[in-house]
């Protein structure tokens, strides 16, 4: 079986500002791009890593809605978070989207995200065949 990948957009989020999509669906997976907290217009949001964080999981469920998906087919998170200082008010509002739903997550502390935001999140999801 030779299966194309999907190039995946919407207008709900912010477009790509580089040489890459904001997610590739190949079969029933779905890889979305690092989003960070723009809002569909491009404008980086004002604030801390509260509103940041609730900026890209908006972002990512846009991203997600458009393919067919939700955050309870999220398979793997990866979190790029520039001060491990705030990971606990960024893991209180992640666990606020996902609820009883678990899936695997790697978070890293790197030393400078795009734009200088303070997060960036990337999913992997299986999108439900019916």
């Amino acid at each position: 079986m030779n299966v194309q990948p999907q190039i995946i957009a919407t207008d709900k989020a912010p477009a790509a500002i580089g040489p890459y999509s904001q997610a590739v669906k190949l079969g029933n997976l779905l890889f979305t791009s690092g989003q960070i907290p723009l809002n569909a217009d491009g404008v980086l949001i004002e604030g801390g890593i509260e509103e940041q964080t609730h900026q890209v999981f908006q972002n990512l469920k846009a991203v997600l809605a458009e393919a067919g998906a939700t955050l309870s087919d999220v398979v793997k998170a990866t979190v790029f978070i520039k001060d491990m200082n705030q990971f606990a008010a960024l893991n209180s509002i992640y666990a606020s989207y996902f609820g009883d739903h678990k899936p695997a997550r790697s978070t890293v502390e790197v030393a400078r995200l795009p734009k200088d935001v303070l997060v960036e999140i990337e999913l992997i999801v299986a999108i439900k065949v019916e």
